[in-house]
């Protein structure tokens, strides 16, 4: 990784953390840190499954306990076991904590306006628009592409989005009996394989690969998320099949696509993927393309940032 990116990257996070008051223990005086202050506002009116909470604040299980307990001890929350499954456990904000999230969306306004209230008209939409772009890249950066079972309920998830999808934009539906297969076995290694994002442990997109001897490899069960896109996952995915079908041999990577998915079409154009004759007689598809891979550098790993 280049030196100076990282130096910028941790020279914003030092100007970030102090304007916004993150290195204060009494976060927007409020006689608590930004941990228990964050917190608080997550668990929202409505509560949150404390597994769930973890997960989307990236917190390690006993940090979480110690910051709920803080706000037990406060009167500010509830956390409560599942009466079907001790297992779970539930965060409710008491009317003490609902009290306090309030006054909290108050102080967090205020504190916003004293940002901007300083900078001109077109400084203001200059920051605005930054933090945005930021803001979408730090999400695009906190997920995660991953081999993934199939069989696993996050594989399940992302498969019946895809599958739901397409008969819901393809003329006339989509039935997969018709469908040339990529069932379990298919994408199982050696004989395929499948890829998993996540995001804050949620599954949010997929893309699979069935390798073929001596033939080309078939990319498979692309799909991402309505809510993770924009963030250039599909690209993402894509590029991770391609190293995945490099490193097991491939050299060449086929697929086919139906006329409805446009997005898709110029993403695979864009990739450097040029149309071909049909290669096979999937009833779904109008287009087929294909793509020479560049022989592997060295190995895959499909969580690095290349995929």
């Amino acid at each position: 990784m280049d030196p100076q990116l990282v130096s910028q990257v941790r020279r914003f996070n030092r100007t970030v953390t102090q304007r916004i008051g993150a290195l204060n223990d009494a976060f927007l005086a409020r006689g608590r840190p930004l941990g228990q202050a964050r917190v608080l506002w997550e668990i929202g009116p409505g509560g949150s499954d404390v597994r769930a909470l973890r997960s989307r604040l990236d917190l390690d299980s006993g940090y979480l306990s110690r910051l709920l307990r803080s706000l037990e001890e406060d009167g500010l929350v509830a956390v409560e076991r599942s009466g079907t499954d001790g297992r779970v456990r539930t965060a409710r904000l008491t009317s003490r904590g609902l009290a306090e999230r309030t006054v909290l969306d108050r102080s967090s306004d205020d504190a916003a306006v004293a940002i901007l209230e300083p900078l001109s008209a077109p400084q203001r939409t200059r920051l605005v628009t930054a933090m945005a772009e930021v803001e979408r890249l730090l999400v695009a950066s906190a997920v995660c592409v991953t081999r993934c079972d199939p069989r696993h309920p996050d594989a399940r998830f992302c498969l019946r989005g895809y599958f739901t999808e397409l008969a819901e934009r393809f003329d006339g539906g989509f039935d997969p009996g018709r469908s040339i297969s990529a069932g379990d076995a298919e994408l199982t290694p050696p004989a395929g394989l499948l890829l998993v994002a996540t995001r804050h442990g949620e599954p949010v997109g997929c893309g699979a690969l069935k390798f073929h001897d001596g033939a080309p490899a078939e990319l498979k069960r692309m799909w991402v998320a309505p809510a993770a896109r924009g963030l250039g996952l599909g690209r993402r995915l894509l590029a991770c099949l391609e190293a995945e079908a490099a490193a097991s041999g491939a050299r060449t990577v086929r697929l086919e696509t139906n006329h409805t998915l446009a997005e898709a079409i110029s993403l695979y154009r864009a990739s450097g993927y040029r149309e071909v004759a049909a290669f096979n007689d999937e009833p779904y598809a109008h287009h087929w393309f294909e793509k020479t891979l560049e022989p592997p550098a060295g190995g895959t790993d499909a969580s690095g940032p290349g995929g």
